[in-house]
């Protein structure tokens, strides 16, 4: 048989609760929904605003890698630049010196000496 120990735990609870009023229940809902509906909304609002802005900073930050890529750039083109006006300066020195080479060799040569 059944003993006193096998009873459900829940058995007898249905018949303790009192009668739920549909009625009071839906008001309760209703209270509670307009209690924190509001608040919710606002935050919903303010989060949408926030996620905005993130996305508008986004842009902005990659502008601003963009034009500091163009920068990096500029300054490697600057560089190339007065590596090429170096060489130039030695181009110019050594042709300088090669005139002047010629000229003496010339010289020599007028003076009879051959070389």
């Amino acid at each position: 048989g059944v003993g006193p120990g096998d009873a459900s735990p829940d058995e007898g609870v249905v018949e303790d609760l009192p009668l739920i009023d549909e009625k009071a229940v839906e008001q309760l809902t209703e209270g509670l929904i307009s209690h924190y509906l509001p608040d919710l909304q606002r935050s919903k609002s303010a989060l949408q605003e926030l996620t905005q802005n993130q996305v508008v900073l986004l842009e902005t930050l990659e502008q601003e890698i963009s034009k500091f890529k163009e920068c990096n750039s500029i300054l490697d083109i600057n560089a190339l630049f007065s590596e090429a006006k170096h060489y130039h300066n030695k181009l110019v020195n050594i042709r300088n010196e090669m005139m002047v080479l010629h000229e003496k060799t010339s010289k020599l040569k007028v003076s009879g000496i051959n070389i």
